[in-house]
């Protein structure tokens, strides 16, 4: 009985005092507000001229074995394209960054992040060893020219071999080539994600490509260039994968790479 009487005038309290005016006595008030995480996505453009025509073919080295390390020359055969010309950009291709230097050459070797080249004939260092070479035409947006004669795949061995990459370029390749560096401004609204394949192509039952953007996956059934939105400013990881059908991975030291980027103000 006691029990029940304290709880009814226990709730009388509440009662009343919950009528009672609130006030405020010079108090701040802060307000918390919640923002959900931005929403990571990509999608897929055609805007970009095709150059179905363009070539690009190695001229020198003209043997793929080099007797010692040290710098190599290397000069590339260019055909149906300029290098140093600005490529067109309409559509979604328009807000993407965008080299004034024009349209290049993407250099990659070993699988590291590519060097671009305006020009046919440079140098580059090579060291002792196995190493892989992959290039191929780009736009000056930095999406690469994708058709059958656009690219060179070369194994070469300088000095003594020494061979740990499990790369055969006869086989299924995929090559990371953006997004790569530091955006900063309106270019970090759009981010171009972009690779090139060798022998092999996409499907939803097939082979197809698995991108990670932050930990949120993708998986990608069109080879084709994508536009990354809703990235948060800071460091933001890249991981691209090749799988097969049944969603394994394809060996290949090109075939899985995770590569970190920033987005700054």
């Amino acid at each position: 009985m006691n029990v029940k009487i304290l709880g009814t005038a226990a709730a009388a309290l509440l009662i009343a005092v919950s009528c009672q005016p609130k006030k405020i006595d010079n108090e701040e008030v802060a307000e918390m507000e919640i923002v959900a995480p931005a929403e990571i996505s990509i999608e897929k453009f055609s805007d970009s001229p095709a150059y179905l025509t363009s070539s690009l073919t190695l001229k020198k080295p003209t043997s793929t074995t080099i007797s010692k390390a040290g710098e190599v020359d290397f000069a590339f055969d260019v055909k149906e394209y300029n290098l140093g010309e600005v490529t067109e950009r309409t559509g979604m291709a328009a807000n993407l960054a965008n080299s004034d230097k024009g349209q290049h050459i993407h250099f990659i070797l070993d699988n590291e992040p590519y060097s671009a080249h305006y020009e046919p004939e440079f140098k580059r260092e090579m060291p002792e060893g196995t190493h892989y070479l992959v290039a191929f035409l780009s736009r000056s947006y930095h999406e690469s020219v994708k058709n059958d004669k656009s690219f060179i795949a070369k194994k070469f061995v300088v000095g003594a071999a020494s061979d740990d990459m499990n790369v055969d370029f006869e086989k299924p390749t995929m090559i990371y080539s953006r997004p790569k560096g530091e955006y900063s401004g309106a270019d970090t609204e759009n981010l171009l994600l972009d690779f090139f394949l060798l022998n092999t192509t996409l499907s939803e039952t097939g082979n197809k490509v698995r991108a990670t953007i932050n930990g949120q996956e993708f998986m990608i059934t069109d080879w084709a260039p994508y536009v990354i939105k809703g990235l948060p400013k800071g460091e933001v990881t890249v991981k691209l994968e090749l799988l097969d059908g049944d969603g394994n991975l394809i060996p290949g030291g090109f075939n899985d790479v995770t590569r970190t980027v920033t987005l700054k103000d």
